[in-house]
């Protein structure tokens, strides 16, 4: 019997096919091989790649087909010039790194690639890839190569499929409807590179894709991490470096920060690795955190895009809000052209979008249709599209009636007075610019004589547009390295009167341990301490003592029942570092298991000695607690211990291994103290500490008195300051404290080189520097303030010298009514005459001082152009500074 083909087809169950979410879902670093025929659409081919599930790792490998070139020959860019070159001076150790960007002088590709391959910077030998990226590791901190980064540019020909100049992606929307161009976003930048030049962990700016073409040259290895997983790289990082952290929560978006392929597999944080050769593509998908290296010389072209799956990013991409020359797109024709329902809720910041890593992007939408309709439409309006003789002869063909001669007469007509028009228009601008430039000379020599004679204020009247930078410049902080104790130069007779501490403290004299131990005196100081900011007795270490101020309006008893106690929940102070870094520990854990997810701790209070501490900086499970609660000290009943690092009574106290007690700050902040335990932060190890350390002298409680100049001190974290204290002497005298990154537990600044803005007052003999740069005597006869915005432009550049009355805002009188909300679109009028649109996002008022030289000259100075006869002034103000006998000598 034979079937018929109708009923054999019903029995055939068609299989759906899977979704992208479902592909690759060990989140590997795919490759793909393209078609010429596939290679010829960009935008369709990275929708291909995410339906394949590439977007899952964060980063993918695309070979060009054989034969694609972008380029026909390199030997005719060895004169480009490469104007910004850094050096990447890198520090840290067992695999945690901070690399720091320093500017050098301009050269020429010729020049860098001779450097490059010079016998210091040159690739080292090795067997295999394996071997190299072992090298790479191990000798990050030595010799700091020099990298070509962020040159402005493409050297790509004529060439239009995958043309990193010109995409023709979404991103393409900035310019297309604001007529904004964003170097290196959605302009080409060229990276050339030398062996050990490296590239940060780092999402793309905005969280936008990437694509990055190697020219010619050496391999560059990546690594990236799946963005399903970048939240974990984040708190890892954050964990390792809490100072950074602490002082931005995108600090990742610096390009700092280095951590090495074997933390990442310590903590089971999953990656991949790839190998960029010579003629490669490597795309990276929106908040894909990625890293990486150059194994020689080398030319790479890189470039930002975006896709209909992007604009989600971009909404909640977070931003560096530490520095000024971070890259900022504003997302507002984004919204308003792609997500029109969702543009007034955004507006109020009501948008709530939850980013779904697995979803593959879509090639359109019907918005993104109706957006490159109107443009069509309004191209079509503004210009006439002109007819190709062929084409007419096609019409003609049709039977639609057009005189082809005539056509060609008028096509050439129409050619010859173009050529006119741009011959004149050439001829014309350039009598422009050479009488510009005659204007410009003489409005500088004009310029030069008016300043000669009156006071100017440097960047009061004039707006400078400032721009961002891929690679943020930063120098490396001047701190001694951990193992080594500054001497301090001061005889013992300068150090015969030591420093004064709080007078509240001078009345505690019980606390001491040179007197007899006072139960009641201590508990009186937790008590007091508790009552502080911020309510735990080791988070005081990161926040110095101060009185709390009187409130007229609020009675003590009201007050008291406001602060938080047993059993409230605060954010701690401490980083997980701390408790793990020490003298035989190199490995911290990042996290802490006892702190909540939104990152409180519970508050315990002591019922015996009222000393009250979170959790988790005392190591107790939440879990174990009892009522009443006592601490350890309380509960082995030693009410008359001392901590055997410095000289005060009372607080945190925690057991050693040799059977005393110490307190949990000083453990933290002593370099060589080490909690053998890091979970229950005891017993503590301090049979590391060297001699020379219990020898230096506290410059708050030393004394000739033997008893009194015990434990061991920490020093000023200044590279040649040799300033000593006990950490609690410290603490309490105010000496600012603060998380460190990585290798460093804490960072100390002495009052000496505590910045503190210097206050002058009128008639004060100072330092200023005068017109020619040069620093003189002179005195300050009057005082003024200036009051400037800070903008951030759609082209991601920014300007913070912005007058209030330069501010355009819809019935908004920035004069009369104040500044407008954080991140308020605005309009900026500059100089030039040109409205441009911008962001708010803050005000500052600058101070500036009238001073008189001995010449009886006056200047408008700002407060960084000041300094006192007492301070110890700058390298470079010393080096230009002129001596009162030399101003008396010549007359100056």
């Amino acid at each position: 019997m034979q079937l018929h083909p109708i009923c054999f087809l019903k029995k055939v169950r068609v299989l759906p096919v899977p979704p992208a979410s479902t592909k690759n879902p060990s989140c590997k670093i795919m490759t793909f091989r393209p078609t010429m025929e596939e290679f010829k659409d960009f935008a369709k081919y990275i929708v291909y790649m995410e339906s394949q599930g590439a977007h899952r790792a964060g980063l993918a490998k695309v070979i060009p087909p054989e034969g694609w070139k972008p380029r026909r020959s390199y030997d005719t860019i060895e004169d480009m010039v490469i104007p910004a070159p850094i050096m990447q001076v890198v520090t840290g150790q067992s695999g945690l790194f901070t690399q720091y960007n320093i500017q050098k002088k301009s050269m020429t590709v010729s020049e860098y690639r001779k450097l490059a391959n010079s016998k210091r910077y040159c690739t080292p030998r090795h067997k295999d890839f394996d071997d190299l990226e072992r090298k790479y590791w191990k000798n990050l901190t030595f010799v700091s190569p020099i990298y070509g980064a962020d040159v402005s540019g493409s050297i790509y020909d004529e060439v239009r499929v995958w043309n990193i100049g010109h995409l023709n992606t979404l991103l393409d929307m900035v310019e297309q409807e604001c007529g904004i161009v964003i170097e290196g976003v959605n302009t080409p930048y060229l990276y050339f590179g030398m062996w050990k030049t490296t590239f940060a962990w780092h999402t793309e700016d905005m969280d936008l894709y990437s694509i990055n073409y190697l020219h010619f040259g050496q391999s560059k290895s990546w690594y990236a991490i799946p963005p399903e997983h970048g939240k974990r790289l984040e708190r890892l990082a954050q964990g390792f470096f809490p100072g950074s952290s602490q002082g931005c929560d995108a600090f990742l978006r610096h390009k700092m920060t280095l951590i090495s392929p074997s933390i990442l597999k310590m903590y089971g944080i999953p990656f991949d690795r790839i190998t960029q050769n010579e003629g490669e593509f490597m795309i990276t998908f929106p908040y894909g955190y990625h890293a990486g290296f150059n194994h020689g010389f080398n030319c790479a072209e890189s470039t930002n895009f975006a896709t209909l799956r992007w604009v989600d990013y971009g909404k909640m991409a977070t931003q560096c809000t530490c520095r000024k020359d971070m890259v900022k797109i504003s997302m507002d024709v984004f919204v308003r052209c792609l997500q029109p329902d969702r543009y007034e809720l955004w507006k109020q910041g009501k948008d709530t979008a939850v980013l779904d890593h697995l979803k593959a992007t879509e090639l359109s939408s019907p918005e993104l249709e109706s957006w490159r309709q109107q443009r069509i439409t309004h191209r079509k309006m503004k210009q006439l599209r002109r007819l190709k003789l062929e084409e007419v002869k096609v019409l003609a063909e049709e039977g639609i009636e057009l005189n082809a001669a005539d056509y060609q007469r008028q096509v050439e007509e129409r050619e010859a007075q173009r050529r006119q028009e741009r011959e004149e228009r050439l001829a014309k601008e350039a009598m422009m610019t050479l009488e510009a430039m005659e204007r410009e000379e003489q409005e500088a020599a004009e310029a030069a004589a008016k300043a000669a004679e009156a006071p100017a204020v440097e960047g009061e009247d004039n707006m400078k547009v400032k721009k961002s930078r891929r690679h943020p410049l930063s120098k490396p902080p001047k701190r001694s390295p951990l193992s080594i104790l500054k001497q301090d130069p001061t005889s013992e007779k300068e150090l015969s009167s030591p420093m004064p501490l709080e007078s509240d403290m001078k009345k505690q004299e019980h606390l001491w341990q040179n007197q007899s131990p006072n139960f009641l005196a201590e508990k009186a100081f937790n008590a007091a301490v508790a009552a502080l900011q911020p309510h735990c007795a080791i988070c005081s270490l990161f926040c110095p003592y101060a009185k709390p101020q009187k409130d007229v309006f609020v009675s003590p008893d009201a007050h008291r029942a406001s602060l938080p106690k047993h059993g409230s929940r605060t954010r701690p102070l401490v980083p997980e570092m701390c408790f793990s870094v020490g003298a035989r520990n190199t490995e911290p854990p990042p996290t802490n298991y006892h702190i909540a997810e939104d990152g409180t701790s519970v508050l315990l209070c002591c019922s015996s000695c009222h000393m009250q501490v979170h959790s988790s900086c005392y190591g107790v499970k939440p879990e174990s607690i009892t009522e009443p609660w006592m601490c350890s000290r309380c509960v082995a009943g030693a009410w008359t211990v001392e901590c055997c690092l410095c000289n005060l009574r009372g607080g945190a106290l925690k057991t050693t291994t040799d059977k005393r007690w110490v307190h949990v700050i000083c453990a933290i902040a002593v370099a060589e103290a080490r909690f053998v335990n890091t979970i229950e932060r005891e017993p503590v190890d301090v049979s590391a500490v060297p001699e020379s350390r219990k020898n230096l002298k506290c410059v708050f409680c030393h004394s000739k008195n033997a008893n009194q100049n015990r434990g061991a001190c920490i020093q000023c974290s200044s590279e040649k300051c040799a300033t000593s204290f006990h950490v609690t002497c410290a603490q309490i005298a105010g000496v600012v404290m603060t998380p460190a990154d990585w290798p460093y537990v804490v960072t100390v600044t002495c009052h000496k080189h505590k910045r503190v803005p210097p206050k002058f007052v009128s008639c004060q003999r100072v330092i200023g520097r005068n017109i020619d740069s040069w620093y003189y005597h002179c005195t300050i006869v009057g005082m003024a303030t200036q009051t400037f915005y800070e903008v951030n432009f759609d082209d991601g550049s920014y300007c913070d010298n912005v007058h209030p009355e330069n501010i355009l805002v819809s019935s908004h009188d920035c004069l009369h009514s104040g500044p407008p909300d954080v991140g308020e679109l605005i309009m900026v009028s500059m100089p030039e005459g040109q409205l441009l649109n911008a962001s708010f996002v803050r005000q500052h008022t600058l101070q500036f001082y009238q001073v008189e030289f001995q010449d009886k000259s006056q200047l408008l100075l700002k407060p960084s152009e000041i300094h006192q006869l007492d301070q110890e002034l700058p390298k470079r103000v010393r080096a230009r500074l002129v001596s009162t006998f030399t101003e008396t000598l010549y007359g100056v």
